[in-house]
Formats: C-alpha cells, sequence, structure tokens
C-alpha cells in the first residue's frame, strides 16, 4: 500500500506525505517476529528470525533486478519509470497481502485465517501437538497480557542492563549503520564510478545475494563484519584509482545481511526487540554518511564506515570469546557432575 500510495499522491515531490505513509508499515517487522515467536519453542524461534532476516536481504537484492527492469518502462502510457516501478511492487505487495490474509492462521490461539475463519489448516491432533510443544517450552504463550506488570517491567529492565545484550546491539548499530547507507545510495555511488543510472540499479544488487544462512552465529558475524570491512577499506584505497571495474570490487565485497541478528537473537522475546531497534537507529544514523558534497569519491563516507566497522568487529569478537568460554565452562560443570555421580 506503501508504494501505491506513492503513486496516487506523487510524493516524490512531497516527502511529508512520504513519512506518513511510512506509518502504514511500521508493524511488519514486529508483527512478523511476534508471529514467529508464539509458533516456535525458544530455541527454535533464532534460526527461524535469522531465516526472516535472510529473506528480507534476498528481497532487496531482488528489487534492486526489478528496477533495473522496471525503469526501462520510462514513457509506456505516458508516464516515468518511477510510476510503473512502485505501481507494480505495491500491487505485487497488495497480492501478497491477500495471500497471507487467506493461507496465515490469525495467531497461536485462534489457528484460522483472517479472510476464512472458518476454514483450519490443521487437524485437531496436529493442533494439539503444537501448542502442546510450545507451552511445555513458554507457558506464558498460551495467555494474554492486557497490561504489562511492575515484575514484567523490572525483569525488562534487568535484561536491558545485561552487557551480553547491550554488546549485541552496539554490534547491530556498527553493522546496520554503513549498510543501510550503502544500501540506500548504491546505486548513485556506483553511477558515480562510471557506469549508466539503470545498470547500477542491477550492479548494487549483486552482494546482496552473496550471503548464506548458517548456524554458526559468532564466526558468521565475524566473517560477516570483516568483509563489509574489506569492502570499503578496498574501495577507500581505491578512491585515486580511475578504472572503474577496480573500485566497484571494493563494492562488491560488501556483503549487507543483517548476521548480527544471528548473534544478538537469543530465547528471550526482549533480546529480540532490542536488537530491531538497533537496527532501526541504525537506518537513522546510517542515512547520512554519505553525503552530496563527498562526491564522486566519497572518501568523507567510507572512512566513517570504516571506523564504524571497526568498532563492531572489535566488539564481536568480545561477544564470541565470552560465549565459546561460557560454553566451555558449562561443558566442564556437566562433566564433572557426571564423573562425581
Amino acid at each position: 500500500m506503501l508504494s501505491l500510495g506513492i503513486v496516487l499522491t506523487e510524493i516524490p515531490s512531497n516527502m511529508i506525505l512520504y513519512r506518513l505513509f511510512l506509518f502504514g508499515v511500521s508493524g511488519f517487522i514486529p508483527g512478523g517476529l511476534w508471529t514467529l515467536s508464539t509458533w516456535y519453542t525458544r530455541s527454535e524461534t533464532a534460526k527461524r528470525v535469522m531465516i526472516f532476516y535472510f529473506g528480507n536481504q534476498i528481497g532487496q537484492g531482488s528489487a534492486k533486478l526489478l528496477e533495473y527492469g522496471i525503469l526501462h518502462m520510462h514513457g509506456v502510457g505516458g508516464q516515468p519509470g518511477w510510476f510503473w516501478l512502485f505501481a507494480l511492487m505495491g500491487a505485487f505487495t497488495v497480492l501478497g497481502g491477500f495471500i497471507f490474509g487467506f493461507c496465515l492462521p490469525d495467531s497461536f490461539q485462534n489457528p484460522h485465517s483472517t479472510f476464512l475463519p472458518r476454514f483450519t489448516w490443521f487437524t485437531d491432533r496436529e493442533l494439539h501437538i503444537l501448542q502442546t510443544r510450545v507451552l511445555l517450552d513458554d507457558r506464558m504463550k498460551g495467555k494474554k497480557k492486557k497490561w504489562i506488570g511492575r515484575d514484567d517491567f523490572k525483569r525488562a529492565v534487568s535484561l536491558y542492563t545485561n552487557w551480553r545484550i547491550c554488546v549485541h546491539l552496539f554490534i547491530t548499530l556498527c553493522n546496520n549503520g554503513p549498510q543501510r547507507a550503502f544500501d540506500t545510495y548504491a546505486p548513485s555511488i556506483v553511477t558515480s564510478f562510471g557506469f549508466g543510472s539503470l545498470v547500477s540499479n542491477a550492479m548494487a544488487a549483486v552482494g546482496l545475494f552473496s550471503q548464506v544462512p548458517v548456524n554458526l552465529r559468532g564466526e558468521t558475524v565475524i566473517i560477516d563484519l570483516l568483509c563489509h570491512l574489506l569492502g570499503y577499506i578496498f574501495n577507500r584505497a581505491f578512491t585515486e584509482v580511475n578504472l572503474r571495474g577496480v573500485r566497484y570490487f571494493g563494492v562488491l565485497h560488501h556483503i549487507p545481511c543483517s548476521l548480527s541478528f544471528q548473534l544478538g537473537v537469543r530465547d528471550d522475546n526482549i533480546s529480540v526487540p532490542s536488537v530491531i531497534m538497533g537496527a532501526n537507529v541504525a537506518g537513522i544514523y546510517g542515512a547520512q554518511i554519505f553525503r552530496s558534497d563527498d562526491r564522486p569519491l566519497y572518501s568523507r563516507g567510507f572512512s566513517i564506515a570504516i571506523s564504524v566497522l571497526c568498532v563492531g568487529l572489535i566488539l564481536a569478537i568480545i561477544r564470541w570469546i565470552d560465549d565459546t568460554e561460557s560454553t566451555r565452562s558449562a561443558r566442564m560443570s556437566v562433566e564433572s557432575q557426571v564423573w562425581r555421580s
């Protein structure tokens, strides 16, 4: 609906309306994460959240390829290219909404789709198994709270003051700021290298497909941040080189996947929103990294991104060492208890 709203109100010339329409999509990620958390156990939720964001990144990469093709429709029906871009993507999104409305169960307590309230996707036995396994893991998922009590508030405060969760928050801030900055201005940056404007949209999508979800959370985050950092270092080093292919090579090493979530996601429902909050805040400051007065080399922007990513990489290594030592200590404690028994 956001894209259709852009078309109907010609929002490119009205940024205030653009911000108002953004409220319409504000509940997408929280709603998706809440749905995942109600249907799976705490140990299973982390991997599902990782897949959720992996799909989001693949969608961003596909969007840039679609932009490359759709923008060629400039002049069709007397409309500019951006009109068809938002109209087609908006229509596809509305179609996806109807599919979810017919197929996605409404909630854990009411496992019926919104548009087909009398149709059930599960047999009574399947539903009993699905609900029982989740309730055995966390009985609170079977209860609806009308308000947040004092104990819940204290628990949330204690979790937000946990240094491990704070580290995950800052890792996300450091990784997603430069990532959002490049993702926003990637076509413009690639265009400044000497490539055509339409080709730049397709070339900006290459790094988005260079990601694979794995279950090695700490190691994956460190490798991701390192590749992310190397991409900016290469581009900063190649700014004085006049070969556009060499400069694009530095951009290609940028792997803008939200793998910080893999390390940041924990079983508790408080830690996931904290990382989401960090990602959104990162988008605010990340949009200010690449400025028009820094064109065409963007030397200052890449230098800032390198500094921020160095901090994130150090924090990720510290957290990985702590997690490794904690796991080793727990394993040794269990082994000692077994020997004593």
